[in-house]
């Protein structure tokens, strides 16, 4: 149970780090939502949300056999 809780950290802390870089190089995917008023910006990566709920269901079914 320990190793799988440190993997499931390490992968956490590596999909901050990406994200953090991919905001910095303005990464956005089409159809994520972007409104920019005057002093309002609204920003919501429903398609990143998705992408990546894929790819984390894929490695914890992968590391669930």
């Amino acid at each position: 149970m320990w190793k799988s809780l440190i993997f499931i950290g390490i992968i956490l802390i590596i999909i901050g780090v990406l994200g953090y870089y991919l905001e910095k190089f303005n990464f956005k995917l089409p159809g994520d939502i972007l409104i920019k008023k005057d002093n309002f910006t609204f920003y919501f990566p429903i398609v990143t949300c998705i992408l990546l709920s894929i790819i984390l269901t894929l490695i914890l079914n992968i590391l669930k056999k």
